[in-house]
C-alpha cells in the first residue's frame, strides 16, 4: 500500500509522559515530550503542544499526513484492566469504583477522543472542530516498544528484548528485527512483570512510582544483596529462561491502590519508609537485592532472546531499559555482540516506534540503515536531538526584554571561555541546539561541572538539583578517549550503559575508610581522579561525545581536555528536582536563577550570576509575558 503523503504522526498519551514524533520517508524529524513544553512533570494528556511543534518542524499540517498512530491499543487494555477486577473480586471491587470509570472514558472512548484532539491540531481556532477524518492506526504496546528499538538501530538485523510495567497484557517480549520486518516471538503477561517488580521495591523504599526507580538503581551500590534469597524464595519464582511468576501475595496493585501488601510489610520487617524521612541502610540493602534479581532477570532473557534469534546484536525498549547498570552487565557479559538502546526507552518512545511500524509495516516501506561520515553504520536518532531550538536572534530578543546583562562571544571563542570557568570550580549551565529527546539531557539541556572535583557531586545535589545528595552524576567524555578513562571500548551516546572506572584511575579505599564508614557515609571518600562521576562501586554512567553529533559540546569538552588533560565533563539535566528538563531560554534562565548555578551558557550569550542582581519571580507574570502557547 503506497502512502497518500511521505509523512507520519506518532502519539504516546493518557499513561505518562505523553509524546509525539513526526516522520518523513521514515526519517525522524522531531520528537518531543509534552510535559517540556507544558512544564508539567510527567504530563500524560495528549500532547496538543508537543504535536504541534512536530507538525510544524515537519512543514505540514494534520491534513497532509499519510496516518497518524497511536502506542497501545486500549481495547486490549481495558480488556486487561476488567479481567483483573473481575478475577480479583470482591478485593478489587472499591479500587475499581474509583478507577473505573476513568478507563471507561480514557480507554473506550479514545479513537474519538484521539480524532478530536486531532481536530484542534488542524483548526485551533474553532471551539467545535469537526472529529479528524484521516487514517488512525493502533500498535501493541510492546510492538511499539519493540519498534522503537530497531528501527532506528545500526543494525540490518538483530534481536529485539523489551521490559517495562504492562502494555496491554505484556510486560517483557523478544522479537527479530530484519530489513523493514519486525515479528514479536515470545511474551511475558501480566501480572508478572520486572518493572512493576522493582516499582514495588521503588514505593516500599518511600520513592515515587515511575519517577523513582532512578533513585532505587543509584542507591543500590550503597547497600548489601542481602534480601535476594528472601525475594527468590517468597516473591519471584525465576526460570532458567527468564521467565517469571511474581507472587500476588505480597503485592497490592491487582486489587488495592498500592504496590505492596501487608505480606510485604511482615516480610521485610515493618511497613514502607516515608518519603522524605531518613534513608537508612534497609533502604539501600533492598534497592541492592532488587537491582541484583533484576540483572539476573535481563541476563536470562538476553541469552533466550539469543537462542531465539541467533542474531549477533540486540536492541532494546521499554522502561526497564534504562536501568543503564544492568544494559552495562548485558554488554560485558551477556551473549550479543553489540547492543543498541532507544535513548527514549520509555512510554514516549512509543510514539516514535509506531510511526515507524506505521511506515514499515502498513505502507511496506523500504528501511535504510544510516552511514555516518566514516562510512560505518550509526543509529537513526539524530543523537536524539529532536526537540525545539532557537536562533540567537530569539534568544537575544528574549534577554534584552528581560533586562538580563550578557556578553556574546564569537563561536569558536566560546569553548575555550567556557572550559576555563569550568576549571575554576564554577557549575554552568549549558543550552544549546535542539533539545533531547528522552529522559537524559546529552549536552544540549545540560548542567555541567569540573569531575575532578571531589565536592562537586554534592554541591551540584543539593544547592543546583535539590535532591538527594547520594545521586550519582554522569560523565561527557570524547568518544576516542573513553577506553582511556573507562572499561567500556564502544559507543554510549545516550548516557544508557554504566562501566568501571580505569583501574588505574581508581583510588582505593583504605583498611580504616572500610572499616569505619557505611553507606551514604562513603559517597564523600573520593574514588578516582575523576571522583565527581565515579559512583562508590566505582562505576560511571557514560556518554560518549563525537564532533558529527555534537559539535559545540564536543568542541567544549575538548577544550576543557586542553586545559587540563582531562577529556571528561560532568553532565546533568538543566532542571531542578520534580520539574521536566528545560526547553526555552525562559525556562533556562529562571532554573539558572532559582539555583546556584554560576554562569549559563544561551547559545553565544554568556551570563554571569554575579551580575544578574536580586531574582524576584512573578509566575504568572513570567507565564504571560514568555509561556509558549
Amino acid at each position: 500500500m503506497s502512502p497518500k503523503s511521505n509523512v507520519i504522526l506518532g502519539i504516546s498519551a493518557y499513561y505518562h509522559d505523553s509524546a509525539a514524533c513526526v516522520l518523513r520517508d521514515g526519517e525522524v524529524v522531531a520528537a518531543v515530550s509534552e510535559e517540556r513544553l507544558t512544564r508539567k512533570k510527567g504530563d500524560a494528556a495528549f500532547p496538543h503542544r508537543a504535536a504541534s511543534y512536530c507538525l510544524r518542524q515537519a512543514g505540514v499540517t494534520i491534513n497532509d499526513l499519510a496516518a497518524v498512530g497511536f502506542y497501545d491499543k486500549p481495547l486490549l487494555k481495558f480488556e486487561r484492566i476488567l479481567e483483573t477486577y473481575l478475577g480479583v473480586a470482591p478485593r478489587g471491587f472499591k479500587s475499581f469504583l474509583k478507577a473505573g470509570p476513568l478507563w471507561v472514558k480514557e480507554k473506550l472512548y479514545t479513537d474519538r477522543e484521539l480524532r478530536d484532539a486531532l481536530a484542534l491540531l488542524g483548526d485551533a481556532g474553532s471551539k467545535d472542530p469537526a472529529p479528524w477524518d484521516g487514517e488512525l492506526l493502533y500498535a501493541e504496546h510492546h510492538e511499539s516498544h519493540a519498534a522503537s528499538a530497531f528501527f532506528p538501530s545500526p543494525f540490518e538485523e538483530s534481536a529485539v528484548l523489551t521490559m517495562d510495567g504492562v502494555g496491554e497484557w505484556a510486560t517483557a517480549s523478544i522479537g527479530i528485527g530484519r530489513g523493514a520486518d519486525l515479528e514479536i516471538i515470545k511474551e511475558l503477561h501480566w501480572p508478572d512483570s520486572l518493572g512493576l517488580l522493582y516499582s514495588a521495591i521503588t514505593y516500599y523504599t518511600g520513592f515515587k512510582v515511575n519517577s523513582g526507580e532512578y533513585k532505587v538503581m543509584g542507591l543500590a551500590p550503597y547497600g548489601e544483596p542481602k534480601y535476594v534469597d528472601l525475594i527468590y524464595k517468597h516473591i519471584v519464582d525465576l526460570r532458567e529462561d527468564g521467565s517469571f511468576t511474581l507472587n500476588q501475595k505480597y503485592f497490592n496493585y491487582l486489587a488495592g491502590l498500592t504496590m505492596t501488601s501487608e505480606a510485604f510489610n511482615e516480610l521485610f520487617g515493618g511497613p514502607p519508609r516515608v518519603p522524605e524521612t531518613d534513608l537508612t541502610q534497609k533502604e539501600m540493602d533492598l534497592a541492592r537485592s532488587v537491582q541484583v534479581v533484576t540483572e539476573e532477570i535481563m541476563l536470562r532473557m538476553a541469552r533466550t532472546a539469543k537462542k531465539e534469534t541467533g542474531a549477533k546484536a540486540l536492541c532494546m525498549a521499554g522502561g526497564v531499559a534504562l536501568n543503564c547498570v544492568g544494559n552495562g552487565r548485558l554488554l560485558r557479559e551477556g551473549p550479543f555482540e553489540q547492543i543498541w538502546i532507544q535513548p527514549a526507552a520509555g512510554d514516549a518512545g512509543g510514539a516514535l516506534g509506531v510511526a515507524q511500524l506505521i511506515w514499515h509495516r502498513h505502507f511496506k516501506q523500504p528501511r535504510k540503515v544510516v552511514v555516518g561520515k566514516d562510512g560505518k553504520p550509526r543509529d537513526a536518532m539524530k543523537g536524539a536531538y529532536l526537540g525545539p531550538e532557537y536562533t540567537d536572534q530569539e534568544i537575544e530578543q528574549f534577554l534584552k526584554k528581560t533586562g538580563a546583562p550578557f556578553e556574546k562571544i564569537e563561536k569558536g571563542k566560546l569553548p575555550l571561555r567556557v572550559a576555563e570557568i569550568l576549571s575554576q570550580g564554577a557549575i554552568v549551565g549549558w543550552f544549546n541546539g535542539r533539545m533531547e529527546f528522552g529522559p537524559r539531557a546529552l549536552g544540549s539541556r545540560s548542567i555541567i561541572g569540573d569531575p575532578r572535583n571531589p565536592r562537586m557531586q554534592a554541591d551540584m545535589n543539593i544547592k543546583i538539583k535539590f535532591r538527594e545528595g547520594f545521586r550519582p552524576f554522569a560523565p561527557s567524555v570524547l568518544r576516542e578517549r573513553v577506553a582511556d578513562w573507562f572499561e567500556l571500548d564502544g559507543d554510549s551516546p545516550y548516557m544508557l550503559l554504566v562501566a568501571p572506572v580505569k583501574e588505574a584511575r581508581q583510588i582505593p579505599m583504605t583498611r580504616e575508610q572500610n572499616e569505619k564508614l557505611w553507606g551514604i557515609a562513603k559517597l564523600n571518600v573520593p574514588r578516582s581522579d575523576i571522583p565527581a562521576v565515579t559512583h562508590i562501586d566505582y562505576s560511571a554512567r557514560i556518554q560518549t561525545v563525537t564532533e558529527e553529533t555534537n559539535p559545540d559540546y564536543y568542541a567544549l569538552i575538548k577544550a576543557f581536555e586542553s586545559l587540563t588533560g582531562c577529556p571528561v565533563v560532568i553532565n546533568t539535566s538543566f532542571n531542578v528536582r520534580g520539574e521536566p528538563i528545560v526547553c526555552t531560554p525562559e525556562d533556562a534562565y529562571r532554573c539558572f536563577m532559582r539555583t546556584q548555578i554560576d554562569y549559563l551558557v544561551l547559545g553565544p550569550y554568556l551570563l554571569s550570576k554575579t551580575g544578574q542582581g536580586e531574582w524576584t519571580e512573578n509566575a504568572a507574570a513570567w507565564q504571560k509575558e514568555f509561556q509558549l502557547d
